[in-house]
């Protein structure tokens, strides 16, 4: 609302939120939320009115900006669990942008380059990768498979660094 020049257009977009909230699970919001407040990432208050806010607090916010797409980094755990995170894709022609940005997030963020769809990492990487692909709305085409062993293991080794 705070780019909209209009107030028509601030009440479209009040309006269509409206219905958007319609269609929301709400068995799954309250789920979500109790998880958000567990894990201390919001806060709620209690309104004078009877309502109640939630309001992200600065925990939940570096957590948030972990999954910021231009400042996301692959943790890197003291012992490497000796298994290769394999990322493989199959995007179509039409999505070829998103499939590109794809290939080059992931050369970025240090994943070795196997095929031109097929990226090795050596840690947990599920959660930043499922991220990436719903970020670029591409998330039915990317897959992430767990192994123990690879044909090219000693050279996968050599060039992350791991004994």
């Amino acid at each position: 609302m705070g780019l909209s020049r209009s107030p028509r257009t601030n009440w479209h977009i009040i309006k269509n939120l409206s219905k958007e909230w319609r269609d929301v699970d709400r068995r799954t919001l309250r789920r979500v939320l109790r998880e958000f407040k567990y894990d201390r990432l919001v806060n709620f208050k209690d309104e004078d009115d009877g309502t109640v806010s939630i309001v992200i607090n600065e925990r939940g916010k570096r957590f948030a900006m972990r999954y910021n797409p231009d400042q996301i980094e692959m943790a890197k755990p003291v012992r490497w669990d000796k298994k290769w995170r394999i990322v493989v894709f199959d995007i179509p022609e039409k999505k070829r942008t998103a499939r590109d940005a794809l290939r080059k997030k992931l050369k970025k963020l240090g994943f070795y380059e196997l095929q031109k769809s097929t990226w090795v990492f050596p840690y947990e990487c599920s959660n930043e990768i499922n991220f990436l692909a719903e970020f670029f709305e591409v998330q039915q085409h990317v897959r992430v498979l767990t192994v123990e062993k690879m044909s090219m293991d000693a050279d996968l080794k050599l060039h992350f660094d791991l004994s």
